[in-house]
């Protein structure tokens, strides 16, 4: 089974000096509650620090570990973070969100009341000079055809507008339960020797891109080619956070670690 994916266009022009961030696999609503207030307090300290010089935001997939509203409910454990999403989006930051395997029941609150649309397929931007292919990484590893059949089930518009005939409280339980099996498959699952995750952004770059983005793996990895940069963004469930950063006067992908970005740009932007 091939997966079909739809790429969207979009040409970002960044202001001199100005950034791009990635931010993918934070997985908020994840574990114990204390842990995942500290999770999401981190998250917010990241957010309004890259403000400051963000030409472009890129949300690369599974932000909540679990996501599914409905036409007058959301779910509420994170309202600080749909809040910030939507003071920055009046500020006029530009956010693009892709969502991922695990936070892929939306229905119209980002799209209403945030003014951020999310995206099912993948991403083609053109960043000043640079052609970057963005995507979750859902589906791309090798031998993965059990869940592309699961994902064409499980984003149906019918089979997710029966769902919502649930009550919000057990259809968001039901998903949060759903998500932690999808998980538990997914670190059990064996892959095979080669990273399809990799190989797939490998032909994107044969293809013309000079960059591409993913996560989905939990596992930092920045590889240069004579073709160009994979970066995969790694995860927010260890003790190293880490994001994207896409400098475009240089055309340079990193990814780095949270904690150290905020400590050593403090000084540039202090925390209110």
């Amino acid at each position: 089974m091939k997966a079909v994916v739809s790429v969207s266009q979009m040409t970002i022009t960044p202001a001199p000096g100005s950034k791009v961030y990635f931010v993918s696999d934070v997985h908020l609503g994840l574990g114990a509650r204390d842990a995942d207030r500290k999770r999401e307090e981190l998250l917010l300290r990241l957010l309004r620090r890259i403000s400051h010089d963000a030409a472009h935001i890129f949300i690369v997939g599974d932000l909540f570990d679990a996501w599914f509203d409905y036409r007058t409910v959301v779910p509420r454990n994170h309202i600080r973070t749909l809040a910030q999403l939507a003071y920055m989006r009046e500020q006029g930051l530009p956010i693009t969100y892709l969502i991922g395997n695990h936070d892929f029941g939306h229905y119209t609150f980002f799209v209403d009341d945030l003014d951020i649309e999310p995206i099912g397929g993948d991403v083609d931007a053109t960043i000043g000079n640079t052609r970057v292919y963005i995507a979750h990484g859902d589906g791309k590893a090798h031998d993965d055809r059990g869940y592309l059949l699961l994902k064409a089930i499980l984003r149906n518009p019918l089979a997710q507008r029966m769902y919502r005939w649930l009550h919000p409280d057990t259809g968001i339980g039901l998903a949060s339960g759903t998500s932690a099996k999808s998980r538990d498959h997914t670190d059990r699952k064996d892959y095979g020797g080669r990273d399809g995750l990799y190989d797939f952004a490998v032909q994107r770059l044969r293809e013309g891109y000079d960059v591409v983005v993913m996560g989905h793996r939990h596992q930092v990895r920045v590889e240069h080619t004579a073709d160009g940069t994979y970066a995969n963004l790694g995860h927010w469930l260890g003790v190293t956070p880490t994001f994207g950063v896409f400098d475009p006067e240089i055309g340079r992908m990193d990814v780095v670690d949270v904690r150290t970005f905020l400590e050593t740009s403090a000084k540039s932007y202090p925390e209110p």
